[in-house]
């Protein structure tokens, strides 16, 4: 059965984030990711995961320069700030954020970046994650495609550089989600969901078949999370049903 992790920056918003942990424990979630965890201080969101006994396994870095190559000072203070987060909520994944950035002097500052943040976080067991995002909802983003994701990858040469995969931006950037997380298995590692066109609950009403896919990853021995970043239609408890399957239960959660 895939591993579901909440997004508590996504999801849960009816509650303020520092509540989102219970919440999302209540119903079944046993981790949660975090894009934006920094409006919190890091020790109370680690007491509220720990109380709630919930995992924290992805967060985004603050700032998205990775790739800007004249913000070089301002991304490695975003990300020793991001490492800081990780350590003190036990996060093994933090996403390298890339920008806006075209050219050959975005992908040389992206490589140095990338591989300077690999070789900071190594001690602490953490790895560095960069996603390919769509043009269509972010115009400019300097990663879009998974075989230039590999291309970066091949230039790092750093393992504990890895591939996140969102089935929604690559649905809409290339398709052939299947054959493509087959192929790229050994490097990915993160695979987030979401529907396609709305970006709201992976559900039959969209267009990925998500009842397809998800046994699929477990087929092809798949071990990581499947964050579930996608922003509910009319309240998150209300469209969880669409999760039943995979052992979450909005029914338990409290005044349900």
């Amino acid at each position: 059965m895939p591993k579901l992790a909440a997004s508590v920056s996504w999801m849960f918003q009816e509650v303020p984030l520092l509540e989102r942990f219970e919440l999302a424990a209540q119903v079944g979630f046993r981790a949660v990711e975090m894009q934006a965890p920094y409006s919190e201080p890091a020790s109370a969101l680690a007491e509220r995961a720990r109380d709630a006994g919930i995992e924290t396994v992805l967060m985004n870095t603050p700032v998205a320069l990775a790739a800007v190559a004249q913000e070089q000072e301002a991304f490695r203070a975003g990300m020793e700030q991001a490492l800081e987060y990780a350590t003190t909520l036990d996060c093994q994944q933090i996403h390298c954020l890339a920008g806006d950035a075209m050219g050959l002097q975005a992908q040389a500052a992206f490589v140095e970046n990338l591989a300077w943040s690999a070789d900071l976080v190594a001690p602490h067991g953490i790895d560095i994650m960069i996603e390919p995002i769509n043009t269509r909802d972010r115009p400019g983003y300097y990663l879009t495609h998974t075989m230039h994701a590999c291309t970066i990858l091949n230039l790092v040469k750093r393992e504990n550089v890895r591939l996140q995969y969102d089935c929604y931006h690559m649905q809409i950037m290339e398709g052939q989600l299947s054959e493509t997380i087959v192929s790229l298995l050994d490097l990915i590692g993160h695979i987030q969901i979401s529907g396609k066109p709305d970006r709201c609950e992976p559900d039959d009403q969209q267009e990925i078949d998500y009842r397809t896919l998800l046994p699929q990853l477990d087929e092809i021995g798949y071990t990581g999370w499947v964050g579930c970043e996608y922003r509910p239609r009319d309240g998150t408890l209300a469209g969880l049903g669409w999760a039943r399957d995979y052992g979450i239960d909005p029914s338990t959660a409290s005044g349900e």
